[in-house]
């Protein structure tokens, strides 16, 4: 077995673990640094919006020997305002001009096709209207707005209204995140940016529910036992979890990561750019959220539980009491503040779903030292 499967096998049966319960402050005020980070980019900076918002034309032009930068001041000098240049795989320019009305795009087109030395009937162009985005844009947050009642529906009947509301927080932090680094970088907001916001909601909320089911599954009758508190278990869901959140977002990243780099940065493909960005930023920030913020928030909401809390109460009393010597404490479950697992003879088949140390039998005495039974022959 490779060390990787070796560790997530450890954190499983938890012998190891990190506790990030414990540490959940920490990793609240690190979220908070960053999306605060977000929203002063997002209200200084704000967002660069493309034409399916704000309407205008696009014009592509076929391999010609003048630069992206030259054709940029060309087009700015033809409209009156800024225009965005992007090369092109096979050579040729992508010339994107906002605010502009059919008689303004035909004066536009001839004034690129005598500075470029291009035929007109070379020169592609395409006119977007104003109406059509904000249609596009309405949409959008419609969309978003169903995707999060049904989430939360769903989690609140599968899991319970905890969960749910702990996965929404979630799914916002990501979404801003998101957001926010598109502001900074000045990356264009355009159709494919729409698609990959509403893409890394679905990955977000898949790898927050794999450790919500695992903690589900955990704390079954969890307050029938005296051995563990609710964090503690909690912390255990994330750590059985965690090599599997981490593989599956390194696949995820790898082939978005290669559209990001390769297909927007060498071969200067604007709508990978626009769709591969959302989802990069958008994928780490969901797995970041399902271990870091997600899971502590429900052990944070549960723990108001009057039940919960008068579970730690015993348990926590009867680590105090040095109960059941010789138990181990789960490895990374200091988040109840205890340094021994207390735990009665009579408790130890009430918590069946909680995985617990292994204890150590006594060997019996005097086995092996008499002769067998029975008649000789």
């Amino acid at each position: 077995m490779s060390r990787l499967g070796n560790l997530g096998a450890k954190l499983y049966r938890g012998e190891v673990g990190y506790d990030f319960i414990a540490k959940r402050k920490f990793w609240y005020a690190v979220s908070i640094l960053i999306t605060i980070t977000a929203i002063a980019g997002l209200a200084v900076r704000g967002l660069s919006m493309g034409i399916e918002f704000q309407g205008g034309a696009v014009f592509t032009t076929p391999k010609s020997s003048v630069s992206a930068q030259q054709a940029e001041t060309i087009a700015e000098e033809a409209a009156g305002h800024d225009a965005l240049v992007q090369e092109l795989g096979s050579g040729g320019l992508r010339i994107q001009i906002s605010s502009v009305d059919t008689d303004k795009s035909d004066q536009i087109k001839e004034t690129l096709s005598r500075e470029l030395d291009v035929a007109s009937d070379d020169i592609n162009a395409d006119l977007v209207g104003p109406s059509w985005g904000a249609q596009i844009a309405n949409k959008a947050w419609t969309g978003l707005g169903v995707f999060m009642i049904l989430v939360v529906i769903y989690l609140a009947i599968a899991f319970e209204w905890r969960m749910a509301a702990a996965a929404l927080i979630a799914l916002v932090h990501d979404i801003t995140i998101t957001v926010g680094v598109y502001a900074l970088v000045g990356f264009e907001v355009t159709v494919g940016t729409v698609i990959g916001l509403l893409t890394i909601l679905g990955y977000s909320l898949y790898d927050t529910v794999v450790v919500f089911d695992s903690l589900k599954e955990s704390s079954k009758d969890i307050t029938k036992q005296t051995r563990y508190t609710y964090s503690e278990v909690a912390n255990r869901s994330i750590n059985a979890t965690l090599v599997r959140s981490i593989n599956t977002t390194a696949v995820a990243l790898l082939p978005v990561g290669a559209l990001l780099f390769i297909g927007g940065g060498f071969l200067g493909a604007g709508m990978l750019n626009d769709i591969s960005l959302s989802l990069f930023v958008g994928l780490a920030a969901g797995a970041y959220s399902s271990i870091f913020i997600a899971t502590p928030l429900v052990a944070d909401l549960k723990e108001r539980d009057p039940q919960i809390k008068a579970l730690k109460k015993r348990v926590l009393a009867r680590r105090a009491q040095g109960g059941d010597e010789g138990e181990s404490q789960p490895a990374g479950a200091t988040a109840a503040g205890g340094d021994a697992d207390g735990d009665d003879e009579g408790d130890g088949g009430e918590a069946g779903s909680l995985v617990s140390p292994r204890r150590t039998q006594p060997a019996s005495r005097g086995r092996g030292r008499g002769r067998p039974s029975g008649k000789r022959r």
